[in-house]
């Protein structure tokens, strides 16, 4: 395949990748599916070239973004909360679940040497950052199972890749030591978290120095590369690089980042990391045909592997409910002595966490990774992708329903946060205290009469608002309503008067974006 014709692919793939989100949309399905089937079907069109999937680039080039793009959003303030309960989770269940899928995959096949069963289950034990962040985005959780969640994901490939390179190396060596792999993973992760700090200080010292935005959305998009590529490029963890060059870029954009760059980045961003979540998709279910052809055919697959790789599906789905109501079990045993602060999530939110265990591109790249020569290879493939296939297209489409079934509260925070709407009142105060300090000149005289008046106003009404939000809801409604008609009318002239050769192209561009700037206000203030 030349490189005219790859790009070629590429581009009918991203088409695809649109066409197939916007019927996910429409059916009501999560868009995993139908680019997982999707990709899987345009795999087996007759004529087409098989699409090359390089397990090292795939993850070099999904995953540091996503990781990233996770660590931006990330409530920062939970993640220290509950650094316990996600360390349990990202290190503890993929630890245990690995140990569960070795132990399984060793007794189905006893041939199978214990380091090709370690690997197997250090394939499958992580959840995947970038399957976890799709479901999360369609349900609504209470925010310390979300925050669980995301912490886990954002940390967990750390500890899986670990795993894995000591499997593949112990399968090809024939030697593996215990203290050695636990002394390199605190290597690893001791490494990558010093990386990622100089990375992310580098790149606030840069933020505030840089003047042109432009310059400064595209090092802030190469940043997630640079900190994994360089973690790797001297032996530590390119995902703890990444993760905490995400979290100190995330505390600081709001200081060193203008108005102006962040509207622009921002729109840029997501973009981007919408073709990216989609075409992680997109290549697992291109890769379905790859995975045929290693192991022999469809048929030989579901001969020899079939019921071994469903087994595999069930441990680790069964591993990880375990670890969730054993790891409970201890909180709620530690909580009622008084040992610990920590209060159990209880059995409905327990099901929740583990049923959303989904794996994706992490398993995937790694899979695919494991040499040739190494024992038990193709079974490794076939399980890893039947895992893949499972926890995507069974409990990542049904755990909207646990959800439902669950019932979850949200817990009473030690002190409730205030509204949107109680923050809004105090920005509007501070904002009319300003404008009142400085509306008057030395002399007494008010100078800035219009602007006094309209703070004034804007504080009042956001205090008043605060206080009965029912009440004027659908007036605020109504105002911005009329606000975006006024919008549209302006727009409707500006149009003409451009096509009516009245008005240059600059005059259009200018007056166009302050209008698409009142209107974004408008539409920001009535949701």
């Amino acid at each position: 395949m030349d490189f005219v014709h790859l790009f070629q692919l590429t581009i009918a793939m991203v088409f695809a990748m649109v066409v197939l989100h916007y019927l996910a949309h429409r059916a009501g399905l999560p868009p995993p599916v139908a680019l997982i089937v999707g990709g899987a079907s345009l795999a087996f069109v007759p004529g087409l070239p098989t699409f090359p999937i390089n397990p090292e680039l795939v993850l070099v080039l999904f995953l540091p973004p996503l990781l990233m793009d996770s660590a931006w959003v990330i409530a920062l303030g939970q993640l220290k909360r509950h650094t316990i309960g996600i360390a349990a989770l990202a290190i503890g269940a993929v630890l245990f679940t690995t140990l569960v899928v070795a132990v399984v995959a060793h007794l189905l096949l006893p041939s199978l040497p214990w380091a090709a069963c370690a690997a197997l289950g250090a394939i499958v034990a992580p959840p995947d950052a970038v399957s976890v962040r799709v479901v999360l985005e369609r349900v609504k959780l209470p925010r310390r199972l979300k925050i669980l969640l995301e912490g886990e994901s954002l940390l967990n490939d750390a500890t899986g890749l670990v795993l894995f390179r000591f499997a593949i190396a112990a399968g090809l060596t024939g030697s593996f030591s215990a203290t050695a792999a636990a002394g390199q993973f605190v290597l690893l992760a001791v490494g990558g978290a010093a990386i990622g700090t100089v990375i992310g200080f580098a790149w606030v010292k840069l933020a505030r120095r840089l003047d042109d935005e432009y310059l400064l959305i595209a090092a802030t998009s190469l940043l997630s590369w640079i900190a994994y590529l360089l973690a790797e490029r001297v032996h530590v963890s390119g995902v703890i690089a990444t993760v905490t060059t995400g979290l100190i870029v995330s505390w600081h954009a709001h200081t060193v980042i203008s108005a102006s760059a962040r509207m622009r980045g921002s729109s840029f961003w997501d973009v981007t990391i919408f073709l990216i979540e989609a075409g992680v998709f997109m290549l697992i279910g291109l890769s379905l045909r790859g995975v045929l052809e290693r192991a022999g055919g469809f048929g030989s697959i579901v001969a020899t592997m079939g019921m071994p790789s469903l087994a595999i599906l069930a441990a680790i789905t069964l591993a990880r409910f375990a670890w969730m109501f054993a790891s409970d079990g201890v909180i709620a045993a530690c909580a009622r002595p008084g040992l610990t602060h920590h209060t159990p999530i209880g059995a409905r939110a327990a099901t929740v966490l583990g049923w959303a265990g989904v794996r994706g591109v992490v398993t995937l790249a790694l899979a695919l990774s494991v040499p040739d020569a190494f024992p038990g290879r193709d079974f490794i493939l076939v399980a890893a992708f039947v895992v893949i296939l499972g926890t995507v297209l069974v409990q990542a489409t049904t755990l909207g329903r646990v959800i439902a079934w669950a019932k979850l509260v949200e817990a009473p925070a030690d002190k409730a946060p205030l509204t949107m709407n109680q923050a809004e009142a105090a920005m509007a105060q501070l904002q009319f205290a300003t404008i009142e300090r400085h509306a008057y000149d030395g002399d007494g005289q008010l100078i800035h009469p219009r602007l006094l008046e309209r703070y004034q106003r804007k504080a009042t009404i956001s205090v008043d608002y605060a206080a009965r939000p029912d009440h004027y809801s659908p007036m605020l409604h109504a105002h911005f309503d009329l606000v975006l008609a006024a919008v549209a009318t302006g727009r409707d002239e500006l149009i003409r008067l451009h096509r009516a050769g009245e008005i240059d192209d600059d005059t259009l561009h200018e007056l166009e974006r302050d209008l698409d700037l009142e209107e974004l206000s408008a539409l920001s203030a009535k949701s």
